[in-house]
Order: structure tokens, then C-alpha cells, then sequence
């Protein structure tokens, strides 16, 4: 069964979760999994796109939006539509609803940030993940 795991900023950290989602990222990536970011939309699929290239000095992620980029080649993919074939091990949600095919990924990170609707969200998806019996995590995060 799908491991799932929120994170959550915690209360005095700065941040949002574009840049918490961007920290994620590079944890699964340097323990050499795959990631699909699945994003609510275009724009913040391409808001993270940017961010990825700048948010770290020392550091470069690969990573495209799908359909703009090989899929077979670049570990880190982002879009609002999952690519046509099952490649990432790890899916981090960024959209408002339960994402489809659970089972297709080994790991779904929740990033949850300060934003009332984003929270409400996040506890409505946290009880649907808990009716399935999934295993939940939640972790607590600074920035």
C-alpha cells in the first residue's frame, strides 16, 4: 500500500509550500527515487519550474514540465496531468483533492504551508487517506 506523508511548516517558519515542495524534492531525489509533482495548474507548474532552478546556490535539480521535456531522462517532473507512464516512484500533491491512481506510486508527500485553504484542504485529504487505511505520516518542517 502507498505510504502517505504531510508536511507541514511549522508555525514561526517563513516559506510556502512552492519552496517546502522544493526541499522535498531534493530529499527523494538524492535517495535516487523519481518524483512527479502534480501541480493544481500551468502557471504554478511553471512557477515551480523557476523556483527549482534557483531556490538552492549549490545546488541543481534536473527536472521539466511534462510534455516539455524527456520523461525517460529527467527525475523530477511537474505538471498539473501525471506523464502517460507510471516512471516517478514518489508523487508530491500540490493540488486541493485526493490525487487519482494512489497505488501508482509508491509515496505521496503532502506539503502543507500556513494558508488557511491550503490546511482545510490538507485535513479533508488527511481523512480520506486514513478511511482507505493508508499509513499516514506527518512530519512538522523549518525552513
Amino acid at each position: 500500500m502507498t505510504r502517505i506523508d504531510f508536511y507541514t511548516l511549522a508555525e514561526a517558519s517563513p516559506g510556502d509550500r512552492l519552496l517546502l515542495t522544493c526541499r522535498l524534492a531534493q530529499r527523494a531525489h538524492a535517495e535516487g527515487l523519481r518524483v512527479f509533482i502534480l501541480t493544481p495548474d500551468e502557471p504554478t507548474a511553471r512557477a515551480l519550474d523557476r523556483l527549482l532552478w534557483t531556490f538552492r546556490e549549490d545546488s541543481f535539480l534536473p527536472h521539466g514540465l511534462v510534455g516539455e521535456t524527456d520523461a525517460q531522462l529527467t527525475p523530477i517532473l511537474i505538471g498539473p496531468d501525471p506523464p502517460p507512464e507510471p516512471e516517478a516512484q514518489v508523487l508530491i500533491n500540490l493540488g486541493s483533492e485526493v490525487p487519482g491512481l494512489l497505488d501508482r506510486y509508491q509515496r505521496i508527500i503532502e506539503p502543507i504551508d500556513h494558508d488557511p485553504a491550503v490546511r482545510a484542504a490538507g485535513r479533508l485529504r488527511y481523512a480520506h487517506y486514513k478511511a482507505l487505511g493508508h499509513s499516514l505520516g506527518h512530519h512538522s518542517i523549518r525552513l
